[in-house]
């Protein structure tokens, strides 16, 4: 509990602790001598001003500043209502129990906050830079780009950067929502905003500050709240025109009947008064937003930033979503599968092949490099010749190798085998003659067919994969996760081309999701109803680009999403149905002289309380 909230809460304390002195004097007659005169107005406006004094300065700020229809409004003319037709102790609970649902919202908001609060806390205070053989603290904007920081440990990252010395345990639970430490040694990447666990590491940072993951995070995370669903736009507006409707009406009803009907105004005006009780918005002012708010929490806590509640509410929409494959439904790094010769042996197809691939910067040739796992002579390698679009020819101990796709064998005539197997094959010849087949392709991510089949219980129609790769190997990789519908060997431009198409084909409000992390991803991630990023591997551009991020890239994290959404969305309608049934049931009641001030109480208070708890069960939602 805030510093703010304590004070409320002592002189709510008071107040209740005079009100229920008073209605005890009242209900044993110690108050019938002072009926009718100023002495109880007087005794009643004590418990009345210590509780609602902030109210009506803010009704009188509002007031003076234009903005006269707001929920203090409406308190202040409802208990100076209720004083002036001597409904004294209607006039105090009103206040009072006003002021009860507010300390009990700021408390449901600050639960809220708490669950992005991790988030927030990530951003570091200091970072270390060693200056004539002595560690000197510095403000992490002023650490230039290259330079060697030193994280001792329990301290935060304070930029993204390589460690070069070093070996630590790093926990990355406040940007991922994972809760077990990863290992960081020299050479691995480690990012802002993450703690040291018990290692002393050296790192050469990689980006600026204000280009780190930890400032780039706050920047969203502080801009979220002002992305609004279409049904807080609603809200809003809703709010900005009812207050000002209701405050008519109470007028009405206080000066209309006496004068056609006849009979005394201060019965019509205390009726008026509970009528503007009854009517104040703040159930659905305070739940709705907590509501989105919620929500947003709770996908925070799981380790997904969603940058708006508009893109929350999107999500809940979600009927088909499109994979780009690499790096998102696969690893994106290239590994042999598979080496099948012809004619010579396993060992002897994989060194000549690594051999011809020496010189090559090509991740295929790094990745048959890598699988040979020795060093290479490449004193035995001379003559080589690249053919563009095809392979290279290089003479290996003085035999002519050739290294390339079917188009090399079908242009240098040689008569091979063709190999149909999944991911890219590279063919090998020794002096014209068809040696082997090395197939290379990127494995599965661990869990995505899981990811695949959650989304799909929790109502995703239709997962669609799109893939710059081969027909036979995205065929495979889509028949091993269930995905519906397959496009493969795409430019990056027939990317965007595609999600068109697929939005031309959606029928009614569901909404199209794409799931990417490539730089070259970051146009079809705008393009699409909702933009789903990597965030720990994707690249700056897709991060921005996107709606929602997954700080771990746990694409398992998705379904958990729609789930969250969809509950988030239905608390919201539940809150919106519920606050107005009631009111509109209790305004009628009030019109007509059945319910009274305590009535009118609930019909507020009581109302907007039910709708917190309710809008509060979205930050339990996992």
């Amino acid at each position: 509990m805030t510093k703010k909230q304590k004070k409320m809460l002592i002189r709510i304390i008071i107040a209740f602790l005079l009100f229920a002195g008073l209605l005890i004097c009242g209900h044993t007659g110690l108050l019938n001598g002072l009926s009718g005169t100023v002495y109880l107005f007087l005794i009643y406006l004590i418990p009345y001003l210590v509780i609602g004094y902030d109210i009506i300065l803010k009704a009188a700020r509002n007031i003076r500043h234009g903005q006269v229809f707001d929920e203090n409004f409406l308190m202040m003319i409802a208990t100076f209502g209720a004083f002036g037709v001597g409904e004294y102790s209607e006039g105090v609970a009103v206040m009072l129990f006003y002021q009860v649902g507010e300390l009990f919202q700021g408390y449901a908001v600050g639960k809220s906050r708490q669950s992005i609060s991790a988030m927030m806390d990530i951003c570091p205070e200091y970072a270390n830079i060693e200056i004539d053989g002595k560690l000197t603290q510095v403000d992490p904007d002023e650490v230039e780009l290259g330079s060697v920081i030193v994280i001792k440990p329990g301290e935060r990252i304070p930029l993204d950067g390589v460690v070069l010395e070093g070996e630590s345990f790093i926990d990355t639970a406040a940007l991922t929502g994972e809760s077990v430490p990863r290992r960081a040694a020299a050479g691995d990447e480690v990012i802002s905003g993450c703690v040291n666990g018990g290692g002393t590491l050296k790192v050469k940072t990689s980006k600026e500050f204000d280009d780190s993951t930890v400032a780039r995070i706050l920047e969203l995370v502080e801009n979220a709240s002002s992305k609004k669903a279409k049904v807080e736009n609603f809200i809003t507006k809703f709010a900005r025109y009812y207050t000002p409707i209701v405050t008519i009406c109470a007028v009405a009803l206080a000066v209309l009947p006496p004068l056609i009907l006849g009979g005394s105004f201060g019965e019509w005006i205390r009726r008026a008064c509970i009528f503007l009780v009854i009517s104040c918005p703040c159930a659905l002012v305070i739940s709705v937003p907590l509501g989105f708010f919620g929500g947003i929490g709770a996908a925070s806590r799981i380790g997904v930033l969603v940058k708006g509640s508009n893109f929350l509410e999107a999500v809940a929409e979600m009927e088909t979503i499109v994979f780009d494959k690499t790096g998102t439904l696969t690893k994106g790094e290239f590994k042999v599968q598979g080496i099948y010769p012809v004619n010579c042996s396993k060992e002897e197809l994989l060194e000549v092949t690594a051999l011809a691939e020496g010189y090559s910067t090509h991740p295929i040739a790094g990745s048959i490099r890598e699988a040979y796992g020795m060093e290479l002579n490449m004193e035995r390698v001379s003559q080589a010749e690249e053919i563009a679009g095809c392979g290279i020819r290089v003479m290996v101990d003085e035999i002519e190798v050739l290294v390339g796709n079917e188009k090399l064998m079908k242009q240098e005539k040689i008569s091979y085998v063709p190999d149909q197997s999944a991911g890219t094959v590279v063919y090998t010849a020794f002096d014209g003659s068809f040696a082997g087949t090395v197939v290379i392709a990127d494995s599965v991510k661990e869990g995505a067919a899981r990811a695949i089949r959650d989304m799909k219980q929790v109502g995703v129609k239709k997962c669609v994969m799109l893939t710059g790769d081969r027909q036979e190997a995205a065929a495979a990789v889509a028949k091993e996760l269930g995905i519906d519908e397959v496009h493969a060997e795409l430019l990056p431009g027939d990317k965007v081309s595609k999600v068109e198409e697929l939005l031309e084909r959606k029928e009614g409000k569901g909404k199209l999701a794409f799931v990417g992390d490539g730089i070259n991803d970051a146009p079809v991630l705008t393009r699409a109803d909702i933009g789903i990023a990597m965030g720990s591997m994707g690249s700056d551009a897709a991060i921005e680009a996107a709606d929602v991020v997954l700080m771990d890239d746990d694409v398992k994290k998705i379904a958990s999403i729609v789930r969250i959404s969809r509950k988030t969305l239905s608390i919201v309608k539940q809150n919106i149905v519920f606050a107005l049934g009631v009111k509109a049931l209790v305004l009628l009641l009030g019109a007509f002289g059945v319910a009274n001030m305590w009535e009118a109480v609930f019909a507020d208070v009581g109302v907007s309380v039910i709708a917190i708890l309710n809008a509060m069960r979205a930050l339990k939602i996992d």
